[in-house]
C-alpha cells in the first residue's frame, strides 16, 4: 500500500489577500470551521460595520446567538484582540473566534483569561489556520483549537473570582480591627493590614509571635511557636504547659493547647465560634472580642515567655 506525506503549504500561495481571498472563502465554506469547532455557525454578513471598524464576519449559532469571527493569516496581535473585544461588546454577540495561522503565547493565555472571567454565556475561540496536502492534492485548510471554552475553565473563573473578594473582605476586616486595636493596646501597631488570613506580631522571643486569625466561619487569637525545629517548639510549647493552670487562670478562661505529633509548629490559641469573615454584620463584636482575647493573652504569657530559657 502506497502511503501520501502530509505536508504544509504557504497560505498565501492559497489565499493571497486576507479580505479579497480568504474572508469570502470561508464566508461560503464556514462547515470546514464547524467540524473543527463541532458547533453549527450561518454566515449573517461579512465585513459587519462596527463604527469606523468592520467584524470580518458575523454569524449566529443554532440558538440565534451571534458570533463574531476575526481573522488574521498571520501571528497574533494586539490590534486584533482589541477589535475582537470591540466587535463582541458593540454587536452584543456571545461567542468570539479568532482564527489565525501563528498565535503567540501571550496571546493564548489572554484568550484562556477571558473564558475564564467572562460570564457563563460568553466563549472565546483561538483557532490556528494552516494548509496541507498529500502529494499532487489540492490544498486543504487544517483549523487546529488552542483555547476554547469548557465548564471547568468557568469554574476555574469563579474560584478566582471568590478569592479576589475573599482578599479583599480580609483586608476591610484587619483594616477596622486594627484601627480599633491601636486604641487599647500597640502590641499589632507597627503591623499592616494583610489580604492573608492572619496578621502577627512578636512575642518577645524568636519563633514565638502573637497572631489574629480570621476564617469564613470563626476567629481566633493564637501565640505560635515555631522556631523551626519541632523539637525546640515542642520543648518551649511544655514548658509553657507546665504553667497552664497559672495561665488559664490569668487569661479568665481555658485555652486549647494545640500540638500535634509530627507537626513542626505548635500554638495556644483562644477561639471565637461566633461568627467569621462572611458575617459582616458582626465583624464589629468578632474584633472587639478579639482584640479583649489578645490583650489577655498576651498579659496572661508575657511574663513566662520571658522567663523561657530555651
Amino acid at each position: 500500500m502506497k502511503i501520501g506525506k502530509l505536508e504544509k503549504v504557504s497560505l498565501r500561495e492559497i489565499w493571497k489577500d486576507e479580505a479579497r481571498d480568504f474572508l469570502p472563502w470561508l464566508e461560503e465554506n464556514i462547515e470546514y470551521l464547524n467540524d473543527s469547532l463541532d458547533i453549527s455557525l450561518s454566515v449573517i454578513e461579512r465585513e459587519k460595520s462596527v463604527g469606523t471598524f468592520a467584524a470580518d464576519i458575523l454569524a449566529e449559532d443554532r440558538d440565534g446567538n451571534k458570533v463574531i469571527i476575526e481573522c488574521q493569516l498571520e501571528k497574533t496581535d494586539h490590534d486584533h484582540l482589541g477589535k475582537i473585544l470591540t466587535y463582541l461588546t458593540n454587536l452584543e454577540a456571545k461567542t468570539a473566534i479568532w482564527i489565525c495561522s501563528d498565535p503567540r503565547p501571550e496571546h493564548i493565555k489572554a484568550v484562556t483569561w477571558l473564558n475564564e472571567v467572562t460570564p457563563a454565556d460568553v466563549s472565546f475561540y483561538l483557532v490556528k489556520i494552516e494548509a496541507v496536502r498529500i502529494g499532487e492534492s489540492p490544498p486543504a485548510p487544517l483549523f487546529s483549537v488552542i483555547c476554547a471554552p469548557s465548564e471547568e475553565a468557568k469554574e476555574i473563573g469563579e474560584r478566582k473570582k471568590e478569592f479576589a473578594e475573599k482578599h479583599k473582605k480580609r483586608l476591610e476586616f484587619w483594616t477596622q480591627l486594627l484601627a480599633k486595636a491601636e486604641k487599647r493596646t500597640k502590641l499589632h501597631a507597627n503591623v499592616s493590614p494583610s489580604t492573608d488570613n492572619w496578621i502577627s506580631a512578636g512575642a518577645g522571643k524568636s519563633g514565638l509571635a502573637y497572631s489574629y486569625v480570621v476564617t469564613m466561619n470563626e476567629v481566633r487569637v493564637e501565640l505560635n511557636i515555631d522556631r523551626g525545629d519541632k523539637e525546640v517548639n515542642r520543648q518551649i510549647f511544655n514548658a509553657l504547659l507546665s504553667k497552664k493552670d497559672e495561665i488559664e487562670s490569668q487569661f479568665g478562661e481555658s485555652l486549647d493547647w494545640d500540638y500535634v505529633e509530627g507537626r513542626r509548629s505548635c500554638h495556644i490559641r483562644w477561639r471565637c465560634k461566633e461568627g467569621g469573615l462572611k458575617d459582616e454584620d458582626k465583624w464589629e463584636y468578632l474584633q472587639d472580642k478579639m482584640i479583649d482575647a489578645m490583650i489577655r493573652l498576651e498579659k496572661a504569657l508575657k511574663n513566662h515567655i520571658k522567663r523561657l530559657t530555651i
